[in-house]
């Protein structure tokens, strides 16, 4: 039985049957009779989404990315955003399927379970990752939807925030962006990746009250994001979308807004998969579907 991939979601599909033939030998050893009781059944055809020519042209892309960067390993995934199809899904480095069925390559076994690399974890359905600016468009929606800033409203950037501290006014909180962006409206803002306008339509500062972090993830969750995705082959692991009760759990210690305001520009304890972004994303292209990959 399969232990991964298609052969381990639809072995029962594949496998077919053994058939049954009884011989008869003699002192011999020669046949003297020979029957069919029950002929063989052959599994069923499955016919993938995969396209092969692009997969092949998306593992040398991050094969070479990887090795070009000095990365660990890498994850790539090319889903149609109308109907959910993988053309490709790509985890570096891979293992071989066959070392593994055969098993009597210990040397290589042994590299593969040694490897820091982790060639045996999916990338694109396991790995999990800070997603960063990637969830700034789904912030930027959900603040749009629930009124929190009109489509040009501009909020200035003067490359820091300074929030007052109750307990201790000559000691603020700072918080900064990567530049100064000056005036920007949520297109400017996507378009510059600007973080104190994600910080303040996420948390609040003085008269723009903010979404908060209930609502931070209600609509992450609406996206896709920290929840396992409903369908054996693909389902991996959920991610973490923070929240006070996570970060009691974790750390024993409450809410701040500054974890609000980290967790709008996709830090803090926020993790995804590559699957989750690339589902997101599509429902952006296809105006509202939320996918299931298949």
């Amino acid at each position: 039985k399969g232990l991964d991939g298609i052969e381990r979601d639809y072995n029962d599909v594949l496998q077919g049957e053994n058939g049954l033939r009884i011989i008869e030998i003699n002192a011999l050893n020669e046949i003297v009779s020979e029957n069919i009781m029950r002929p063989p059944q052959n599994g069923e055809n499955i016919n993938m989404t995969i396209d092969a020519e692009v997969q092949e042209k998306l593992y040398e892309s991050v094969e070479k990315i990887v090795n070009d960067a000095g990365f660990e390993g890498g994850g790539a995934v090319i889903m149609d955003v109308y109907t959910g199809d993988i053309l490709s899904l790509v985890s570096y480095p891979e293992y071989d399927s066959n070392v593994m069925t055969e098993g009597d390559n210990r040397q290589k076994i042994a590299e593969y379970r040694n490897d820091s690399r982790n060639p045996f974890l999916n990338k694109v359905t396991e790995g999990l990752y800070t997603p960063g600016s990637i969830v700034k468009p789904y912030i930027a929606a959900a603040a749009l939807q629930e009124g929190v800033i009109g489509p040009r409203d501009e909020i200035i950037s003067r490359g820091t925030l300074e929030v007052p501290n109750p307990y201790n006014p000559s000691n603020p909180s700072i918080f900064t962006d990567w530049k100064a962006h000056g005036a920007v409206d949520v297109r400017r803002a996507l378009a510059m990746s600007s973080n104190i306008y994600f910080y303040i339509i996420g948390g609040g500062y003085d008269d723009i009250p903010g979404l908060g972090i209930s609502r931070i993830e209600e609509y992450m969750r609406k996206f896709g994001f920290g929840k396992e995705i409903d369908n054996d082959l693909f389902r991996g692991v959920p991610g973490t979308v923070p929240n006070p009760e996570w970060k009691e759990k974790i750390f024993d210690d409450i809410w701040r807004l500054g974890d609000t305001y980290f967790t709008a520009i996709g830090q803090y304890g926020f993790q995804t998969t590559p699957l989750q972004v690339v589902r997101a994303v599509s429902a952006i292209a296809n105006k509202g579907m939320l996918l299931e990959p298949n």
